[in-house]
């Protein structure tokens, strides 16, 4: 079983990073479904270090103006929902629970020899949840506008500022403008970034 090329052109080669939104709302149960998607993909040992805070309000979202780009600031504030992906520093907590056929997995990464190993993998398993997360908004429906154009440390203040989760990128959501969209970049063709041996 294959997805057609629709669903192909829906989640990918139709599928833009937006800038400009409408005002259209989200609602909670459009969020839920699609952390309920997001969720099934792969991540090591079945870690799912990554926690995402969603930002639906007004005041909310202003409290994340601060650390945005100028550039980012009003795509940000008026797209309907923002999420802040990030990454569990102590995700390995849960590995008795998510990883349960291994109850020595935990030890893999918890102690003070084993912080950089913990980092690394929170780090790269959150942002595949991150692309988990995007390609699911766009199959049930829903634009994306990924951004790292923010201060990090302002965001972790803001809203971890018990140092347990470290923001990873963010990812405004709901319905594009499509009358100003820009023309799409190119991409690399696959012998520019593939090889075969």
């Amino acid at each position: 079983m294959t997805l057609d090329a629709a669903a192909l052109d829906l989640i990918f080669r139709n599928a833009r990073s937006i800038n400009v939104w409408l005002p259209k709302p989200v609602t909670d149960d459009q969020v839920k479904a699609i952390y309920e998607v997001m969720k099934w993909g792969p991540t090591s040992a079945n870690s799912s270090p990554a926690r995402i805070l969603f930002l639906r309000t007004p005041a909310a979202k202003e409290r994340v103006r601060p650390a945005l780009s100028a550039q980012n600031a009003e795509k940000t504030m008026s797209a309907p929902v923002v999420a802040i992906i990030g990454n569990d520093s102590r995700f390995y907590e849960n590995l008795p629970q998510l990883f349960a056929h291994n109850q020595t997995a935990r030890s893999w990464f918890e102690g003070d020899d084993k912080k950089e190993v913990a980092a690394v993998t929170a780090m790269r398993n959150a942002t595949l949840q991150g692309a988990y997360f995007i390609i699911a908004a766009r199959a049930l429906g829903l634009d994306c506008g990924p951004m790292s154009g923010f201060d990090n440390g302002i965001v972790d203040k803001t809203f971890f500022a018990d140092g347990r989760i470290k923001s990873n990128f963010i990812c405004n959501i709901g319905y594009a403008d499509r009358a100003k969209i820009m023309p799409r970049n190119p991409r690399l063709t696959f012998d520019e970034a593939c090889q075969l041996l």
